[in-house]
């Protein structure tokens, strides 16, 4: 079998998923967002706070790559990663990027399109702090997308900085940061087994928000 029959052969939206009315949705996207997040965790999807990152870098290309949701509040999207990463550097170039929720099992996705700014420092110090043991090591070892020679080094390297944390416990990576995503569109996207997806989006307007539904 080819890999195109494989493919065609699998089902696609073929489970039950939930109604969506979107006359009966809230002013702005935020509310919104956080009920579909609170009826992902309910229906037990896998992950439901993991979301695509999409930035550009200096010549145009894209990159994306799975993050996690670290907040949500009136301000926007939160998400954490170092200022000297790839993605790091191309938000301090372009602070332009794009989020991308996918909860499978209801058949939902949301696109979150918006610049990301730096929070405030001590806002990243405490979100470092409250991270797993394991993701401080990781981060405060540095180096991210930077070439690696030798599995063996970075071996040597989480090895130091875990003695390191034992000894200073409230080590802060230096470049850890937290970010905020100020929206300018959020779609929201409800599948239809028959194809009559259900598209919302909410467009920032010179007074609150503007709703448009838009074709499958």
């Amino acid at each position: 079998m080819s890999t195109r029959d494989l493919l065609r052969g699998l089902p696609v939206l073929a489970h039950e998923m939930p109604p969506f009315d979107p006359a009966d949705t809230p002013d702005a996207p935020v509310p919104l967002f956080a009920s579909w997040l609170a009826g992902a965790i309910d229906a037990g999807a896998d992950e439901p706070h993991a979301m695509t990152v999409s930035t550009v870098d200096a010549d145009g290309w894209p990159d994306a790559r799975v993050l996690i949701l670290k907040d949500l509040d009136a301000a926007g999207w939160h998400f954490a990663t170092t200022s000297t990463s790839a993605k790091g550097r191309q938000l301090a170039a372009n602070p332009r990027l794009a989020l991308s929720f996918h909860w499978r099992e209801q058949g939902r996705q949301v696109r979150v399109r918006g610049t990301a700014r730096p929070a405030d420092p001590d806002v990243s110090r405490r979100d470092f702090l409250a991270r797993p043991e394991g993701s401080r090591i990781a981060t405060l070892a540095g180096r991210q997308s930077a070439v690696l020679p030798d599995r063996a080094e970075l071996d040597r390297e989480l090895a130091a900085v875990r003695a390191r944390l034992a000894a200073d416990p409230d080590l802060v990576a230096e470049g850890h940061t937290v970010y905020t995503v100020t929206p300018e569109t959020v779609e929201f996207w409800q599948a239809d087994r028959e194809r009559r997806h259900v598209r919302l989006r909410y467009r920032r307007a010179a007074e609150g928000w503007e709703r448009e539904l838009l074709w499958p």
